[in-house]
């Protein structure tokens, strides 16, 4: 085959086509949907609480909500979708409560994301807190119910509290650990949320590795677990 002879012109209008092509932007953002991750120091992980911004990698954190707002805003970057962190460290529901409005409500998300249970539990060991399972299944369920009076069109996702077998956790922590997890499932249902078994996942991870892989304390995640949870998070909520 003989070769193509490229002459000035044909130089030229490549040139100019790469250029235009290059100047061409994404089409403008529209408001799009606002995504907000709630619960305690696996969701806050070490966020900056003094910048309040969406979709900037200091106000999310250093775990999942910083990987699954990196991943939605590749896979869609005219989606104009808004993602906030405002997990807080030591949180139980008591606490959550007493913040809710204005760190909650009044950003309006249409996805909120809630990953709360485990120092309901783990401070009736260590810090003198009194509260049962009881009382975290009906907080819950009353602050998720009051959400949706609040915000009809809501779309709530619920992460199981999950703990593994290393670390700060031992065999003490069960059976009731598991039936704060059953009580996390049941509000799920009451008010019509995306349930994700974190739990059980990460059961079965450690099982195939070790639980110190996933998670070194037994109850924070390491890098891996932040990616498995955001890659299950992904795959449950659907964005956008």
């Amino acid at each position: 085959m003989t070769p193509h002879l490229w002459t000035r012109r044909d130089v030229v209008k490549t040139g100019l086509a790469a250029a235009g092509a290059a100047l061409v932007p994404f089409p403008p953002s529209p408001a799009g949907k606002v995504v907000l991750f709630q619960g305690d120091s696996i969701t806050d992980s070490g966020r900056d609480r003094a910048s309040a911004d969406p979709n900037r990698a200091g106000a999310l954190g250093s775990g999942y909500p910083l990987l699954v707002t990196s991943a939605e805003l590749a896979a869609h970057p005219t989606s104009g979708l808004k993602f906030y962190n405002r997990g807080i460290s030591g949180n139980k529901i008591p606490d959550l409560e007493q913040r809710w409005a204005t760190d909650t409500l009044a950003l309006k998300p249409d996805v909120l994301s809630i990953l709360i249970g485990v120092n309901d539990y783990w401070h009736t060991k260590t810090n003198g807190y009194t509260g049962t399972v009881a009382d975290y299944e009906n907080g819950f369920v009353a602050l998720l119910k009051a959400t949706r009076a609040a915000l009809p069109a809501v779309k709530l996702v619920v992460i199981e509290p999950f703990v593994l077998r290393c670390g700060a956790v031992d065999a003490s922590w069960f059976p009731e650990f598991d039936e704060r997890r059953a009580a996390a499932a049941r509000v799920a249902r009451q008010v019509n949320a995306t349930f994700i078994p974190m739990h059980s996942v990460f059961s079965d991870m450690a099982a195939r590795t070790s639980p110190e892989y996933w998670a070194a304390d037994g109850v924070h995640p390491t890098p891996a677990g932040h990616g498995l949870i955001a890659e299950r998070w992904r795959r449950a909520a659907r964005l956008p």
